[in-house]
């Protein structure tokens, strides 16, 4: 690579000014709701959901200050692209802090958290996720393929999907899946975008355990996000789906038990 000239680096600097500028306002209103939220009593959970957005609209100056880096310098910027990363991990953050992050649980052990949040419609559970999904795949497209954060994104896919069921009201979402009912097709979206995400969740994880980590944790957190899946479809009524699930579940379980006991045994 040659070397950068110093008016090149110069019209980058002038360029990005603008999205800096916009950074640093969000971070101050950031810091003034975050202010509001420890000194005042009650819930916080829709300001926690704003907050999630403010994080996602820093994450697109973000990408947008390393594509002008590709543009005006012909390098990618690192600390960009990181500060993208981490601010694509405090968003997941608010929403957890909302949603819960259970992977495979009950309805009911969050349906208070999900109650909290009742006027926060279906159209806006929706354009967030896809923002939060669309922000995530900018920062790994910005890294590129060879890159040490390429299985660490595997634990930001895996709880994107999670908070991605979790902002589902499963107590009212079934009523809603009747065509006639508005705002249907928003929830069939959101509802075909958790299932992907569950389904690649549990892939990932297991392509990581086998190809990155060997650790038990991570075949377990996989078997995992197929459980979620099948609880979800429990809960859909979708059987035929539910019991192809099933026999995965059982055939992966059987795998991890089997490399366990070959671990073990190499130990001794």
């Amino acid at each position: 690579m040659g070397k950068i000239s110093s008016t090149a680096r110069k019209k980058y600097t002038e360029r990005i000014k603008e999205y800096k500028l916009q950074i640093e306002e969000i971070r101050t209103r950031e810091k003034n709701v975050l202010s509001v939220i420890k000194d005042q009593d009650g819930d916080a959970s829709y300001k926690k959901l704003v907050l999630a957005d403010e994080s996602l609209n820093m994450v697109s100056y973000y990408i947008l200050m390393n594509q002008l880096s590709l543009s005006f310098l012909g390098v990618k910027n690192e600390a960009m692209l990181n500060d993208a990363r981490k601010r694509c991990y405090q968003a997941i953050i608010y929403i957890e802090q909302v949603v819960t992050d259970y992977i495979d649980a009950p309805f009911s052990d969050y349906e208070d958290m999900i109650e909290k949040i009742s006027n926060y419609s279906d159209d806006q559970k929706l354009a967030l996720i896809k923002k939060l999904g669309f922000s995530i795949e900018s920062v790994k497209d910005g890294y590129g393929d060879n890159t040490r954060w390429k299985w660490s994104f595997v634990e930001v896919e895996g709880r994107f999907g999670t908070i991605a069921k979790n902002l589902i009201n499963l107590k009212t979402f079934v009523a809603g899946m009747d065509p006639r009912v508005e705002g249907y097709e928003i929830r069939i979206r959101h509802l075909d975008m958790v299932k992907e995400l569950l389904n690649e969740s549990a892939k990932r994880y297991r392509e990581k355990y086998e190809l990155s980590t060997f650790r038990i944790d991570d075949f377990k957190k996989a078997i995992q996000y197929l459980s979620a899946h099948r609880r979800l479809l429990a809960m859909l009524g979708e059987s035929g789906p539910n019991e192809e699930l099933k026999k995965k579940i059982e055939i992966w379980k059987a795998k991890m038990d089997a490399d366990q006991r070959k671990k073990e045994s190499t130990k001794k």
